[in-house]
């Protein structure tokens, strides 16, 4: 089923590429990120293209939960205890000016953007929580400690961040890629330096951008490596409470909550792609718990890449790679992560210095826990004799029963019953 925020809106659709064209800028990928960076170009007068391979916003960016936050779970603490107060000062004032350029953004645009408060909390862990706060005061933000929140369960704490936003993401992405240079149904299936190939045309750039959710080129980066995808669900229920305000889990497996109108959306079921999980029975059942009268409306489920260190790769794609740029692994914060990674990838394609790059730099140190994880799920399941096998590299695919799909849980992408691609890094259907 399709997300709630597609109900009534009607987007402008872009024609497709049909001959070779030359552009300074390449932007693959019409997602969230990608079409900000078009937009941000464009203020610039910098001669882009922005690539889809089939309409802008109807990946990942649909299936957002869409809040505005720079209040990202828990990273404050462990990211002054692993890099330092410098570090995660300068990760909270990219997200901090991400939010602020959104509230710029939207105060002209019907996107149903709303000043909400954060929340974070924690069910067992009342020291997690309040680790976070003294991590948040040590940066210069205020913040406060919640003994209670209006959820149905009892807490160990929760963190509250004033003047967070949210908003409909297809509603804005509508709104600011109106004339912007964007080809839909341009697929690009390979990219030799700084040639770009959809099968029948090419394009020459001075500099390419991918922002293709997973980065497809495996060549450079070792984006296999170092992410995985992570699943989860969102169940929008009628007659459910006003919440007032934006509520999320610190633990992996949480759930989160969100009001939109008349909506109260509910999201959790999270587990790796390709592993079980508690899918939307898990929500169900809550609701069916909780909330008796209330009626289910729309129900979807999205993908995010996790990184090995909680931050997203955001800058050159490799250090070999001088031309080629990336925006990848928002884990779960999707939002304001777009729109610091057009910041700083639209100075780096004109040659300008960004502030926040070396924070977000995917060339940094990978030596983390979380890499030998990866490593030994992509060893496992590409070592499984199946032949339902993934077309990126090489993986056992695993059934998924609740969406009838086949999933790779070495990287994420998913396919229909048939073979169909779905959801990248794989670039082409498969064989099952």
């Amino acid at each position: 089923m399709e997300s709630t925020w597609l109900e009534g809106l009607k987007i402008e659709r872009f024609p497709e590429l049909k001959s070779d064209i030359k552009t300074d800028v390449l932007i693959i990928g019409g997602g969230l990120a990608g079409v900000l960076c078009a937009y941000f170009l464009e203020q610039k007068g910098v001669n882009y293209t922005l690539v889809e391979g089939e309409r802008i916003g109807m990946g990942i960016t649909k299936n957002t939960t869409a809040k505005i936050t720079f209040g990202h779970s828990l990273i404050y603490s462990d990211l002054i205890e692993n890099f330092g107060e410098f570090y995660a000062n300068q990760y909270l004032k990219a997200n901090k000016l991400a939010l602020d350029i959104y509230a710029r953004l939207c105060k002209n645009t019907d996107c149903d953007f709303e000043k909400k408060p954060a929340y974070t909390y924690s069910l067992y862990n009342r020291e997690k929580i309040e680790n976070e706060i003294k991590a948040l005061q040590t940066l210069g933000c205020k913040t406060k400690f919640e003994s209670e929140i209006p959820l149905p369960f009892k807490i160990a704490g929760a963190i509250k961040l004033e003047d967070q936003a949210q908003f409909n993401p297809m509603k804005f992405i509508s709104q600011i890629s109106k004339n912007l240079n964007i080809y839909e149904n341009t697929y690009i299936r390979e990219v030799k330096g700084n040639i770009a190939f959809t099968g029948r045309y090419k394009i020459t750039a001075g500099k390419i951008i991918v922002a293709t959710h997973f980065p497809f080129i495996n060549l450079h980066g070792s984006y296999f490596l170092k992410m995985y995808q992570n699943r989860s669900y969102v169940v929008a229920i009628e007659n459910g409470p006003e919440i007032n305000g934006m509520y999320v889990d610190e633990a992996e497996k949480g759930m989160s909550f969100r009001n939109y109108k008349n909506l109260l959306l509910v999201g959790g079921g999270s587990h790796r792609t390709g592993k079980n999980g508690g899918s939307y029975n898990e929500l169900r059942e809550f609701i069916k718990k909780h909330y008796k009268n209330s009626s289910e409306k729309y129900f979807w489920a999205t993908q995010d890449c996790m990184t090995l260190d909680g931050i997203p790769y955001i800058g050159q794609y490799s250090k070999n790679t001088p031309d080629l740029f990336v925006a990848t692994g928002f884990n779960k914060w999707g939002m304001t992560s777009s729109m610091v990674a057009a910041m700083i990838l639209c100075d780096l394609v004109i040659g300008k210095e960004n502030e926040f790059e070396e924070v977000f730099s995917p060339s940094r140190n990978i030596l983390k826990p979380q890499l030998f994880v990866n490593v030994g799920e992509t060893l496992v399941n590409f070592l499984t004799p199946t032949p339902k096998r993934c077309s990126h590299l090489g993986c056992s695919l695993k059934w998924n029963k609740y969406e009838h799909t086949w999933d790779c849980p070495c990287h994420g992408s998913r396919f229909e019953e048939d073979g169909r691609l779905i959801d990248n890094p794989a670039m082409r259907d498969t064989n099952v």
